[in-house]
C-alpha cells in the first residue's frame, strides 16, 4: 500500500479521534445510555472506515442482554470490531483508564477496569459484572488475558465467567479473524504479540490493503451443571472448532 495512502489513512484517524473526544465531552453528559451506545457503536463504525478495515459478520449477535461475549484476543483492534458488530461493554486492564485519549474513549463506551495482579479488585469486578447482566447489559471479555498469533487460541482463564454464573445469564463465544479481502487469508497486518510495538501494528494496519476484520458469533449457551474451569474449557474448545471450520 502507498505510503501516502497510510499517511491520508492517519489523517483521518486523528481528526475522528478528536471528533470522538468533543462528543464525550460536549454530548454524552446530556444523553440517555441507550442514545450513548448508538453513538459509540456508530463512532467505531467510522473508524473502521478511516483505517481501511471492512467488517464482515457470520452468525447472530445479540439483541438484548443479559450476554457475556467471549472473545479470542488478537490485536488492538478487537474492541473497535466487537464495538462495531455490536455495541457492548468490555472488562478491561486498570491501566488502559489513564492512557491518553484512549483512556477517555473506552471510560465512554462503559468499560468495567480491573487490576489483574489483585484478587480482591478481581473479584470486585465480578460482582460488578454480575449486576450488569441482571440489569440486561451485554459485557464482552478476552478469557486469554493477552493476544495471540490469531492461528491458535490460547487457554482461557476462568475467573470472569463466575460473573454469567452467578447471574444465570448465558454465554455466547465470539471469534475473531483477519483475514485479506483479496484472497480471504490470513492476515497478520493488525498482529500485536510478543516483541511486536503497538506503533508498527497501526502503521501495518494503516497501511494494509483490503484489510477485512471477520466476526463469527456462536450459539449461546448456559453453565448448565458446569463450574467456571469446565465451561472455560468448553468454551475454549467451541471457538477452536469455529477457527477450524
Amino acid at each position: 500500500m502507498n505510503t501516502a495512502v497510510a499517511c491520508w489513512r492517519t489523517g483521518r484517524v486523528l481528526l475522528h479521534v478528536l471528533s470522538g473526544l468533543a462528543q464525550v465531552r460536549f454530548f454524552f453528559p446530556r444523553l440517555p445510555q441507550a442514545q450513548r451506545d448508538l453513538r459509540v457503536r456508530a463512532w467505531a463504525c467510522a473508524m473502521l472506515r478511516c483505517l481501511g478495515v471492512e467488517l464482515r459478520l457470520v452468525g447472530t449477535p445479540p439483541v438484548t442482554g443479559p450476554m457475556l461475549l467471549v472473545a479470542n484476543h488478537i490485536s488492538w483492534l478487537d474492541i473497535l470490531v466487537l464495538h462495531a458488530a455490536r455495541h457492548c461493554r468490555f472488562v478491561s486492564k486498570s491501566d488502559v483508564k489513564h492512557w491518553p485519549l484512549v483512556g477517555t474513549l473506552a471510560t465512554a463506551g462503559g468499560t468495567l477496569y480491573i487490576e489483574r495482579a489483585s484478587r480482591r479488585d478481581a473479584m470486585r469486578v465480578v460482582h460488578h459484572m454480575a449486576q450488569a447482566l441482571k440489569d440486561g447489559d451485554i459485557l464482552a471479555v478476552f478469557p486469554e488475558g493477552t493476544t495471540g498469533d490469531g492461528t491458535t487460541v490460547l487457554p482461557f482463564h476462568a475467573n470472569l465467567l463466575q460473573a454469567a454464573i452467578s447471574a444465570q445469564a448465558p454465554v455466547q463465544p465470539v471469534l475473531l479473524q483477519f483475514v485479506d479481502g483479496r484472497t480471504g487469508a490470513p492476515s497478520r497486518a493488525m498482529s500485536y504479540v510478543g516483541d511486536e510495538s503497538l506503533l508498527g501494528s497501526v502503521w501495518r494496519t494503516l497501511s494494509a490493503r483490503q484489510l477485512r476484520a471477520v466476526v463469527v458469533y456462536g450459539v449461546p449457551e448456559y453453565a448448565g451443571n458446569r463450574d467456571r474451569r469446565s465451561w472455560a474449557r468448553d468454551l475454549h474448545a467451541n471457538i477452536r472448532a469455529m477457527q477450524q471450520c
